[in-house]
């Protein structure tokens, strides 16, 4: 597994408020994306709870990365999870500070290995400022002129 903002306790299960409280989101949209992504199936126990385990955990917070950091629709997420899964079975969940570090070697290397289609950590960078960038004349776009 790859390098983690959340340190995943040692533990086999997980109820789902303690998933919730690791991921940072509520549980009604950790049970939206149960239906959504059908890799986070986590097992329900003779009470019918859900039991997640720390395979459920890292999936979670990868599609939490996916959807609020890295800015992919359901739909995106959903492709780019089944291809890294059906790659080699590995999710990277990295945190923010690793972005740098990646960027300088990771970045490089994907681009030696021919890897098409991966984004890198310098290409998630510099999509949020484009971003950021976008929503900023789109708040110019907004106000209304004074000279209209």
């Amino acid at each position: 597994m790859g390098r983690s903002a959340v340190a995943i306790p040692e533990k086999l299960f997980f109820k789902i408020g303690e998933v919730c409280e690791l991921a940072g989101v509520q549980a009604h949209v950790l049970r939206y994306w149960e239906s959504e992504f059908t890799m986070l199936a986590p097992q329900k126990n003779r009470a019918g709870q859900r039991v997640y385990r720390k395979r459920d955990v890292e999936i979670a917070l990868r599609i939490k990365e996916l959807l609020y950091e890295d800015q992919y629709t359901i739909a995106g997420a959903k492709k780019r999870l089944a291809n890294e899964l059906r790659a080699g079975g590995k999710l990277k969940i990295v945190s923010p500070e690793d972005d740098v570090e990646d960027s300088e070697t990771n970045g490089s290397q994907a681009a030696r290995e021919g890897m098409t289609g991966a984004r890198t950590a310098e290409d998630r960078k510099s999509l949020r400022k484009v971003a950021r960038e976008l929503r900023e004349i789109l708040a110019l776009l907004d106000t209304p002129s004074k000279k209209r």
